[in-house]
Order: C-alpha cells, then structure tokens, then sequence
C-alpha cells in the first residue's frame, strides 16, 4: 500500500527513523521532509558528548543529506513551516512556497523553557551574552565558542539534561555549579535518596550543587539565587527541560494539551490525515520527551502508513543519563507501589532499587552500578513473575560480580531506545554494522560499551 505523497514536518530523532522505516518497508517516492535545521539530521541526545569533547560534531549526524537523496527523499533543509492549510492539504513555509501533502507527520519536537529570571533576555528580545541553551546544535556550536573566555558556569537544571551539561563542562576544565529548584537532582525520575547519591557523585567530580534553591535575576555581579547567594559566573546554561511543540498544529485548530492529541493510530483527533510522533505527540494524556518511545511511534506510524494495522497502547517510561563519571538508568513510574527491593553502597555511590509488585518488576533505578540492567531490562518488559529470592538476586550476589553483557541470553534487550536484543548485535560483524542495521548506539549510546563486548572487540565511538 502507497502512502501517496508524504510530508514530514521536523527533522529529528523521530522523523528520521519514522522515513529510515518507510523507505525499509519500501517506499522510495513522495517522501518529503521540511526541516528548520540548516544542517543534516543528528543525534540530539549526544550534544552533550560533542561539548564534552568525546565526539565530533559530525559524528552525531543520523543520516547524510546523500541517503535521502539515495532514497528518493525530498529532504529540504532550513525550510521552517508556519502554516498547514487543512482544506487544501498544504503547508505553507516561510518563503510563502506551499508543498502538498496526502498524509501530514508532525515531528516538530520540543522548544527549550525559558525559566523566570529577570535579566536573561536583553531589550532587543536576545538572550544575555552570557547565557546559553543547550537544545541545538547551533546552540553547542555557540557554547563551545564561549568556553576559552569562562572559567566558571552555573547550570539552570538538575534533570538528565542538566546533568549532562554540567559533567561536560567540568571535563572542559570549567568550575561548575548547578541549580535546581526541586529538593533533589532528578527530581522527575529518581527518589530523594538516589538523588542525594547523585549530588555526592558529582561533588567528589567537583560540581558545585545548590538544591531548594532558585535563580532569579541575573546581574553583572553573577546570577542571584532566591536564598540571598549569588554566585559569580562567566556563563550561565539553561537546562530547566523543554515543552513539546505545539503552536503550529494550535494555528490549524488541531486538538492540543500539552502535545498534539492523538489517537491510538497516532492520528490527529481531529485529521485523519495528519498525524504526529515523539516528543510534540501526546497519547493517552501523556507525552514522552524519550528516544524510545519515539522510535517506537515512528517505526508503528510507518507500518500503518504502508497498510499496517497495529495501534500504538503507550510508552514505557525508561530513561538514561549519558554523562563520564555518571551512571543512571530507570525504568517505570517513580510514582509506581510495591514491594521496595534495594541495595545501596554510599562509599560507591552505587545504589540498585527494584519496586515489585505480585512478583513483577514495576519500577527500577540504578545509580552507579549499571551491571544488572539487560537481565532487570529483560525482566520489566516481559512481566516476568519473580519467585521470592529472585528480585534480590538479580541486584547482588557472585552472580552479579561476575555477569556481563558476555553472559546475556539472546533474547535479552541490550539498546532500549532501539528494542534490541542481545542475539541481533552477536549477528553483526562490527559496530557500523549494528549501527546500520539494528540502529542500536545512535539513540542515548548508553548502549555502547556492551555492544563492543558483544561484539568481541574494542571499538571506538
């Protein structure tokens, strides 16, 4: 079945799986994708790691201009839509072009909070020199040009994000300090204790971090905190989250809430045509702001696209902080009940948490010690029932020293962005390889060191 003519509104981590899957399903015409973005599709999951200084900036490219153009994809670059005319079935785009569409896939992501402190945003409406967001591409490139001049930083979030940026300028050599309104890092995905773990972690890293506290105006003097501190600065990170995008799809009086309503085919409640996946999309009174569920939504929309019928019941709530020196990975609803299963070792700053419940993995936070997450992954997804013992045996014991990524079964997922098993990366011969084929490492690249060792070798990133 032919989708007719395509048109996809965004140009990132969902839009390109959502054509990588129509082209693989063998669409290879009447794809067209508008991206605002002046630069190829790429991995915004790894800015971090380009500030960091562990990748280069073109080595977080998704897919090149070129396999479009192979693919027989129209892929337009810095073309930013401000229209859809619904009755017509177009899009309008700044330069007042129209391009027709007979299926309309909104992929417009999310834009960057712009938290309340006075003195962020000069009188001409731009940011303070001083101050950064860190959603772009174009806004690392910025940040990376201002890091010769600074000497310290203050980082606005303590979520993953937040923790990402600061790890990264510390490696940078930078004096980092971060803020975070809540009463712990993490507030969103982890208890205050495994929070608490986290801020020690990132003390004895050399992190500064002020939790409770709010930063509300921004002098020459540095950035004032609503606790009286103020706290002397030569750059000032914003990474207090984002919200989806949604004004385009509220201009053509589509159903919005927080995201872009849609139903359980993924499909505009109010447009059968018009469709919307990852970060802009809300399902179910939810939205994601998460590779993995994006990836899925993109991968079902093109099955149903190409004549496919699945629908789509949700996403699984797992995250994962990709920073040097942190390791976080949870999975559920902090707010899930059960049974609490937990080993904590605070001279580590490890601690492995398991909420159980009739015998089920419901909830899992690992800090620190991420040895256990394929077999606990494998666990929580499946809804194995757990005997008595097993929930303590899957977070210590001989048996967790000694397992790795070497010992997981085939079935075992090993790249929860992806969905990927353990048996796929041992079919593959190398790391392009698995990149290719099973796009496991391109999502958070949490992945990475067990797909090496599956793999049987060193391999670099």
């Amino acid at each position: 079945m032919s989708p007719g003519r395509v048109v996809v509104v965004g140009n990132g981590m969902a839009a390109v799986r959502l054509v990588e899957s129509l082209v693989a399903r063998g669409v290879d015409a009447g794809i067209t994708v508008l991206g605002e973005e002046s630069v190829a599709p790429y991995n915004r999951i790894l800015l971090s790691a380009v500030l960091e200084g562990t990748h280069r900036a073109d080595a977080i490219t998704l897919r090149s201009p070129q396999w479009y153009a192979d693919h027989g994809v129209d892929l337009r670059l810095g073309a930013r839509v401000v229209d859809v005319h619904r009755d017509r079935r177009e899009v309008e785009l700044a330069d007042r072009s129209r391009v027709r569409y007979d299926r309309l896939v909104l992929a417009t992501g999310s834009i960057p909070t712009l938290p309340p402190i006075r003195g962020l945003v000069r009188p001409d409406g731009r940011l303070h020199e001083r101050v950064h967001a860190f959603r772009s591409l174009a806004d690392c490139t910025r940040l990376l040009g201002a890091l010769p001049a600074a000497r310290q930083a203050v980082v606005v979030g303590g979520g993953l994000l937040g923790l990402q940026v600061a790890r990264a300028l510390s490696i940078r050599g930078i004096a980092t300090e971060i803020v975070e309104g809540g009463e712990h890092l993490l507030r969103g995905h982890v208890e205050p204790r495994a929070g608490a773990m986290l801020r020690r972690s990132l003390e004895r890293l050399g992190t500064t971090v002020y939790t409770g506290a709010r930063a509300v105006r921004l002098t020459e003097d540095g950035l004032r905190l609503d606790n009286g501190v103020t706290l002397d600065t030569d750059l000032v990170v914003l990474a207090a989250g984002g919200r989806p995008s949604i004004n385009l799809a509220r201009r053509c009086g589509l159903a919005t809430r927080r995201g872009i309503v849609v139903d359980d085919t993924l499909t505009s409640v109010d447009d059968e045509r018009i469709h919307a996946v990852g970060d802009c999309a809300e399902h179910g009174r939810r939205t994601s702001g998460f590779v993995p569920p994006a990836w899925e939504q993109a991968d079902l929309l093109a099955a149903r696209l190409t004549g496919g019928s699945a629908t789509y019941a949700g996403h699984r709530p797992v995250a994962r902080l990709r920073a040097t020196g942190l390791d976080v990975a949870v999975l559920g609803d902090l707010a899930e009940s059960g049974e609490v299963v937990q080993v904590a070792n605070p001279v580590t700053g490890s601690l492995r948490r398991l909420v159980v419940r009739d015998g089920v993995i419901v909830a899992a936070t690992l800090v620190g010690d991420l040895s256990r997450i394929g077999l606990i992954t494998q666990a929580y997804d499946r809804g194995t029932v757990l005997g008595p013992h097993e929930p303590g045996g899957l977070l210590m014991g001989v048996a967790a020293e000694r397992s790795g990524p070497a010992d997981l079964p085939d079935d075992a997922e090993v790249c929860a962005c992806a969905g990927v098993s353990a048996g796929r990366i041992r079919g593959c011969t190398s790391l392009a390889d698995v990149r290719e084929r099973t796009r496991a490492t391109t999502g958070c690249g949490g992945c990475t060191d067990a797909v090496t060792t599956l793999l049987g070798a060193r391999v670099g990133g």
